[in-house]
């Protein structure tokens, strides 16, 4: 099993910038790929980026409305995982979610944390 503990959402006026974390604990060795989601108030969650890891060599990956704006991170050796997000906009609310996926090797369900709500003001 893998805990998912986010941190670090909260209100910021529209063109701050915040720094979410992703703390992974238990058999995070077979963690093949991580990632954040968020949900916009009323509507479905959706993918805003995702890391996943070849060897040493990270790669990244970004929905549209963030690229350029936001920054996907992970410190493999503490077991985290960072979304840098600047020129933050109104849209940008949601609660987001930190995600992990599991090699399939080990039959495994994906891992969801509990979220974090991110709130940004005009």
């Amino acid at each position: 099993q893998v805990q998912l503990v986010e941190s670090g959402g909260g209100l910021v006026q529209a063109g701050g910038s915040l720094r979410l974390s992703c703390a992974a604990s238990g058999s995070t060795f077979s963690i093949k790929s991580m990632g954040w989601y968020r949900q916009p108030p009323g509507k479905q969650r959706e993918l805003v980026a995702t890391i996943s890891r070849d060897g040493s060599t990270n790669y990244t990956e970004y929905a549209d409305p963030v690229k350029g704006r936001f920054t996907i991170s992970r410190d493999n050796g503490k077991n985290l995982m960072y979304l840098q997000m600047t020129s933050l906009k109104p849209e940008d609310t949601a609660v987001y979610y930190c995600h992990a996926v599991p090699y399939v090797i080990y039959r495994k369900p994906d891992y969801w944390g509990q979220g974090t709500q991110v709130t940004v003001s005009a």
